[in-house]
């Protein structure tokens, strides 16, 4: 069973369809597997079992009649509870919905049900996203599957544990400041951004809004590619959605990396990070040397970067939850009071500044990708840090101002809007998992996956498992 609950999405799905396997094993071993390891790591905190048991019934009934089932069919998935689930609890990981249960699905759980996947149920995430540390009064922390005694990062946090431990072979999640990639990388999985409007967001407060996306998670970029080839494409009531289907993320992601020009960029422009993060990842590096990939140190203007995203995250924070901050403030956490405060704060002036420096920057983006083809670089500035610190104070003695700064590697490339994968890259000497950042042109998530895959093929690193899982 605990084999099973550590074979590749992709697998699982052919050996179901080719009767190999039923989705009831499939589920069943998942199953166990969330009832041995998720009280170490308090990853699944709403379970569906029931549910997905009749809905795995259903997947081997209709293959037996000889029908189709979808692309994904017969695989558990696992909700991030900022996506909405139709007759699911969805709390936010907010005491204020702690009991809700809502009557419509988000379009990325609508698409992954089409596509046959089995929901079993909710992960983790911290108050409405809000830090890249997942724990909230609701249910709690998340723990490291590496370590115990450290957290798991967020938002996605709960997504990427319930991955790392073999509860689930996919999950979704979403990523604002980087909650796809600091999970990831933290338990060393794989969380793609992608490019915004790739896979539509619905319901929302501000359909055009940018910076925030929804995207795969999965221990194998072959299996986040999978899972991308069912949720990509575009929906009416996402008007930024990209007019293209995912078909083409089904394909082999194989490519000759030979000529391919790297750009690395060790601090995005005079970030602190940790040594043993730098160190990590400069031993993995030739990696790409060893692919025939042309590598240079090199870092894009980011000039204005952070207040691009430091405004725009205040602005979207007060127009998704100023409400609660009026009617309902003392259920809050206080880095959220602070961020909505942070946006009713904010002029006109300020945000249209804002928005003029964005477009600015993706220009600059734009030709810094005339001479290379990918920007690699940290995922996250940190380690891993203890569980009960909300966020760190400083990195190397440097004092931050807020409890998203330690997280600019992520928000600098989330403020460009183009597509970013994290990608096990080693392991510090203590064992904890290091991701490393790819960043592609704008649209190219297929180019970025292949070069994701093309580096985890010659690496390695994410095939390892942690102890408490095994």
């Amino acid at each position: 069973m605990n084999e099973l609950c550590f074979t590749s999405a992709t697998e699982l799905v052919r050996r179901i369809r080719a009767r190999e396997l039923s989705a009831a094993e499939v589920l069943r071993a998942h199953v166990q597997q969330i009832e041995r390891i998720d009280p170490a790591v308090n990853a699944m905190v709403t379970r569906t079992f029931e549910q997905a048991e009749a809905a795995a019934r259903t997947i081997d009934e209709r293959f037996a009649r000889g029908e189709e089932c979808g692309a994904l069919a017969g695989l558990p998935v696992a909700h991030k509870d900022l996506a909405v689930t139709k007759g699911i609890r969805t709390t936010f990981g907010s005491p204020l919905f702690r009991d809700f249960v809502p009557d419509t699905d988000a379009i990325i759980v609508e698409r992954l049900r089409a596509a046959g996947a089995v929901t079993v149920g909710k992960t983790n995430t911290p108050e409405f996203g809000a830090g890249s540390q997942t724990f909230n009064t609701v249910f709690g922390a998340t723990r490291n599957p590496w370590n115990l005694e450290r957290t798991c990062g967020g938002s996605s946090g709960g997504a990427a544990v319930a991955l790392a431990c073999g509860m689930v072979p996919i999950a979704d999640g979403s990523d604002f400041g980087g909650s796809l990639r600091n999970p990831a990388s933290f338990c060393n999985v794989v969380g793609f951004r992608p490019t915004p409007g790739r896979v539509p967001s619905w319901p929302t407060f501000n359909a055009w809004f940018s910076l925030p996306v929804v995207g795969p998670m999965a221990r194998s970029v072959e299996d986040v590619a999978l899972m991308l080839s069912a949720i990509a494409g575009p929906d009416r009531r996402c008007p930024i959605s990209i007019h293209e289907t995912g078909e083409r993320f089904a394909r082999p992601l194989a490519r000759d990396m030979k000529g391919v020009r790297i750009a690395w960029s060790r601090d995005l422009d005079g970030l602190p990070i940790e040594r043993e993060v730098l160190e990590t990842l400069e031993r993995a590096l030739p990696a790409f040397a060893d692919l025939g990939c042309v590598v240079e140190p090199a870092t894009p203007d980011l000039t204005d970067a952070d207040e691009i995203f430091e405004v725009l995250r205040a602005w979207n924070f007060d127009l998704s939850h100023g409400e609660w901050l009026r009617t309902k403030r003392s259920q809050l956490k206080q880095t959220v009071i602070w961020n909505i405060e942070e946006g009713q704060r904010l002029s006109g002036s300020q945000v249209a500044r804002a928005e003029r420096k964005r477009t600015e920057l993706f220009a600059r983006m734009g030709a810094f990708f005339e001479r290379w083809d990918y920007l690699v670089c940290p995922v996250a500035q940190v380690l891993p840090f203890d569980v009960n610190t909300e966020y760190p104070m400083a990195i190397d003695d440097k004092p931050l101002a807020n409890y998203i700064e330690w997280m600019r590697s992520c928000y600098r490339i989330s403020a460009t809007t183009l597509p970013a994968i994290s990608v096990p890259a080693g392991f510090s000497h203590g064992g904890l998992p290091v991701g490393l950042q790819i960043v592609g042109r704008y649209l190219d998530d297929l180019g970025v996956l292949q070069v994701a895959h093309a580096f985890e093929q010659a690496t390695r690193f994410g095939a390892r498992r942690p102890a408490v899982a095994i």
